[in-house]
């Protein structure tokens, strides 16, 4: 019987104090906000201001690949659309938002003058030889 008093008294207690249950609630509930931020919102923020200065930078020459997949190079850059060739004599304007990845092209002129000089070696080899 004595048990059952102190369960009682116990029970008495906590019902006298629900401030302290409030807290704890939103404590967790506040844990829970926190670890949502820093797995899901703010990653998803950093990559959509990275998508946009992706897409505010693109120029004439980049190739690029669509929201469905289309590949092409920029051939004209406007307001809020691009013109992507696709073939030596197709262009299809898009909205910039459609773009999904961009990759600039390098025109290094120095592999064409490594290529010529490859070229000139053989002969220069053949020459020697007879």
């Amino acid at each position: 019987m004595n048990a059952i008093a102190q369960g009682f008294a116990l029970l008495q207690t906590a019902a006298a104090n629900p401030t302290g249950q409030m807290v704890s609630t939103i404590v967790t509930f506040g844990l829970v906000f926190v670890v949502f931020y820093f797995l899901i919102i703010r990653p998803q923020n950093k990559k959509q201001k990275d998508m946009q200065k992706m897409i505010s930078a693109v120029k004439k020459g980049d190739k690029i690949v669509t929201i469905g997949g289309i590949h092409g190079t920029i051939h004209a850059v406007k307001d809020t659309s691009v013109v992507v060739r696709v073939d030596e004599d197709c262009r299809i304007e898009f909205s910039k938002s459609a773009i999904a990845s961009v990759s600039v092209v390098k025109t290094d002129e120095k592999p064409a003058e490594v290529t010529a000089e490859k070229a000139e070696k053989p002969a220069e080899k053949a020459e020697e030889k007879k």
